[in-house]
């Protein structure tokens, strides 16, 4: 579809010369596959108009993929030096010199030679500097990568590029290194607390250390800055959770969650955090906007929709394997324990017996709609709707399927068997004599 309206595009274009015809030509050969008319015409397009840099890249990167070094290295030098103002062009000249050969040292003094001969106004710009380190480090001159460091490192807005440099110059346990890149972290978070990237990194520079009281600081001082930072927030809670300030880390947490409920990871740590400290209720709604939040494996909905439901929670539980079987509609176990959480909550009885018919198709001979809980579920909500033949069917597999050691939960099945044939004045001696073995597991 694309391809066909470009070629409608390019087709009710004038047919005299022009380079955007050309250019666009290009592109069309380029999406049909046609390498070679596309070099070609990207070519024509350059020579038509030798000042757009973007067709230089273009005609300079098809060459090097073709193999042609030589014609690109030629196409970024002519432009670098034809336009000495563009930095941008000189930059893209060295970063081509560096990939294309990155292990020659020719290349690499010859990207030297281009960065020092730039226009003087671009001598302090950090996209320099930045070359500067990395091309003097390939040639082993430290000397000059230090001088660099120096450079960067004096600069209020160097900081970041000076931590990048200093982990390739100096050993992780240079107590003086560390400490000069503690203080130029600190200096420039105080002067900057609301840059978002700058905190970022100085945190997790401190907690790398072991610092966790400043990594912690330094993310306290950027949420009273930005409060919008959410997530730095939430990151600023983790560490105060791991710093042993679990009741700061609590209500950075919960603030978060007021101004936006679906952050997933605030869920997920204050989860962790109430079922650490055995605050099973509050943990579970935030175990569950998790799930909704992010997903999970069918394992992960089951276990805490069982929870919701042994809690007397149907709804809770309900709408979250909703959810869980959105996302794994395959699943029987999600099926089954979703039929079951709806029978139980009133707002979806409704569809429970279609789910549990759906449950029994979906699954295997043995799978977990032969689970008794399934079977005793399943055979309420068949006698809700006046299926009483098979509600008994059910319930006598239920009572098959119950282990020996659940003793009341036979003796239930049992009762709930004799008294529906009793209601229905139909196997008087069946059912006293099913009441007499559920006696007998279970005495009143």
């Amino acid at each position: 579809m694309k391809v066909a309206a470009l070629s409608w595009l390019v087709g009710s274009l004038p047919l005299a010369a022009s380079t955007r015809v050309d250019f666009a030509r290009a592109v069309l050969a380029g999406l049909r596959g046609e390498d070679a008319a596309a070099r070609e015409l990207s070519e024509k397009a350059r020579a038509a108009d030798p000042a757009a840099f973007p067709l230089m890249l273009r005609v300079a990167e098809q060459r090097r993929a073709a193999g042609d070094l030589a014609g690109a290295s030629m196409l970024h030098r002519e432009f670098a030096a034809a336009h000495p103002g563009r930095l941008d062009a000189r930059l893209a000249y060295v970063d081509f010199l560096r990939e294309a050969s990155p292990d020659d040292d020719f290349a690499s003094r010859l990207a030297l030679e281009v960065l020092e001969r730039a226009e003087p106004s671009f001598a302090d710009e950090l996209q320099v500097q930045r070359r500067l380190f990395r091309i003097h480090e390939s040639l082993g001159r430290r000397d000059r990568s230090m001088e660099v460091f120096e450079r960067v490192a004096s600069r209020p807005d160097g900081v970041l590029d000076a931590l990048a440099m200093a982990r390739t110059l100096f050993a992780a346990d240079d107590l003086a290194a560390r400490g000069r890149i503690a203080g130029l972290l600190r200096d420039a978070c105080r002067r900057v607390p609301a840059d978002a990237a700058l905190a970022r990194t100085a945190s997790d520079w401190f907690r790398g250390i072991g610092d966790l009281p400043t990594a912690v600081e330094i993310l306290s001082d950027h949420a009273a800055a930005l409060p919008s930072s959410l997530a730095l927030r939430i990151r600023l809670g983790l560490l105060q959770l791991a710093a042993d300030r679990a009741g700061e880390g609590e209500r950075t947490l919960r603030a978060v969650l007021e101004i936006d409920p679906r952050q997933a990871l605030a869920h997920q740590a204050l989860a962790k955090l109430y079922r650490k400290q055995q605050r099973i209720a509050e943990a579970r709604p935030h175990a569950a906007q998790r799930l909704q939040l992010r997903g999970g494996e069918p394992a992960e909905f089951i276990a805490l929709a069982e929870e919701f439901l042994a809690a007397d929670d149907p709804r809770a539980a309900r709408l979250l394997l909703e959810k869980g079987a959105f996302q794994h509609p395959a699943d029987a176990s999600l099926l089954a324990l979703r039929a079951i959480a709806n029978r139980r909550d009133p707002a979806g009885r409704s569809q429970a017996s279609r789910l549990f018919r759906e449950a029994e198709t979906l699954a295997a001979k043995d799978g977990p709609t032969r689970d008794p809980v399934f079977l005793q579920e399943f055979a309420e909500s068949l006698l809700e709707s006046g299926q009483s033949a098979a509600a008994e069917d059910r319930l006598r597999a239920a009572i098959r399927a119950f282990p020996p050691e659940r003793k009341q939960e036979t003796a239930a099945a049992l009762r709930r068997l004799a008294g529906i044939w009793q209601s229905e004045g139909r196997h008087a001696e069946a059912a006293a004599a099913l009441l007499h073995r559920a006696d007998a597991l279970d005495p009143r």
